[in-house]
């Protein structure tokens, strides 16, 4: 049986715990998206390089299709794809196939290799790099707190918004060293702010919670923001909670440093046109705005509730992953060591 005949029922099943929030976090539909693609090269109907890349193309386009906002699922399987390729590289080579020095310097390697071709071997390693990736996408946001200390300094004042399970890790393991103090933006109208404060105050961490309308007035006094994102844009922007680009703006007006910690399955290789800013956008539910029993005042009102804001990556000091600290203006390298180009579009 061929790709053409493949049975999508478990992207589909993926789809449907995105929608259903069964899957709430960008690390939980991490974790699912490997363990589909585990299963897929485990027991999926191909027989070659080529196969298996389209079936996960088909599994892309499928998800894109559905859930146009949610880049997690897409960019790791854009990942596999490169790693596919990479594989089945070392595979050939460890056949006897020999290629020449000018063909790997040139990068003409990649058009010289028949991915229709069957390698016995390619099953096993995938499963192994596919172990070590689980691994890696199970302790990335430890590792990106262990480089806390580097970023926060005693008594400094951080200003984070919204709730993120990396910032708040980050945050903690840089109390462990540091004392410091920090503002906590509610994030209205769904106040993430507010479990955030509770967490971090929990942890004897100074914490002070403002609303979302003195981000401005309390920005002098702030010596870093360090905030999560949803996505990161292949231009270095960001994709964020709705009202990050109003602290972005009110950080570059007083010159206070703006930190994103992201995990590399958040980089993706999609731009943001001037035109899709809303049409790349969600909004909410209305009545977390004014609730329903305030009855025909909304037929009459248009009551907006965006989930996102596109922060520009001026507005971006540093992004900060278990690789490292880099500036916006580096993330298209970034993109080159997780994707393969001819995947950024499918």
């Amino acid at each position: 049986m061929k790709s053409e005949t493949d049975d999508l029922s478990d992207v589909i099943k993926l789809i449907s715990d995105i929608k259903h929030k069964t899957l709430l976090s960008s690390h939980d539909i991490a974790l699912s998206t490997e363990k589909l693609l585990v299963n897929l090269i485990s027991h999926g109907n191909w027989s070659s390089a080529l196969d298996l890349m389209e079936l996960i193309r088909r599994r892309i386009k499928c998800l894109s299709q559905s859930l146009p906002m949610e880049a997690t699922a897409t960019n790791i399987m854009r990942h596999i794809l490169k790693v596919i390729r990479e594989e089945f590289e070392v595979a050939s080579k460890k056949k006897g196939e020999a290629h020449s020095l000018h063909h790997i310097v040139t990068g003409a390697l990649s058009n010289i290799l028949d991915y229709s071709e069957s390698l016995t071997s390619l099953k096993a390693a995938l499963l192994d790099h596919l172990s070590e990736y689980k691994t890696e996408l199970e302790t990335s946001a430890e590792n990106i707190a262990a480089q806390a200390s580097e970023h926060i300094h005693s008594n400094e004042t951080i200003l984070t918004f919204g709730s993120s399970r990396t910032v708040k890790m980050f945050l903690k393991s840089a109390s462990k060293k540091r004392t410091f103090n920090v503002i906590v933006v509610e994030a209205a109208p769904l106040y993430l702010g507010h479990s955030l404060a509770v967490s971090l105050a929990k942890s004897n961490i100074q914490t002070t919670v403002i609303a979302d309308s003195a981000v401005f007035a309390m920005m002098s006094r702030v010596n870093k923001v360090i905030i999560g994102t949803h996505t990161v844009l292949a231009n270095g922007g960001l994709r964020a909670i709705s009202g990050t680009h109003t602290v972005g703006l009110a950080a570059k007006h007083y010159s206070v440093p703006v930190m994103v910690l992201s995990h590399m399955y958040k980089f993706t290789p999609i731009y943001l046109g001037s035109n899709d800013h809303d049409t790349l956008n969600i909004l909410a539910n209305p009545a977390t705005v004014i609730p329903y029993s305030s009855g025909a005042v909304l037929n009459k009102a248009d009551i907006a509730t965006p989930m996102f804001d596109y922060v520009p990556p001026e507005l971006v000091t540093l992004f900060i992953t278990h690789q490292g600290g880099n500036s916006p203006s580096y993330v298209y390298r970034l993109l080159s060591e997780v994707y393969h180009p001819d995947d950024y579009e499918i």
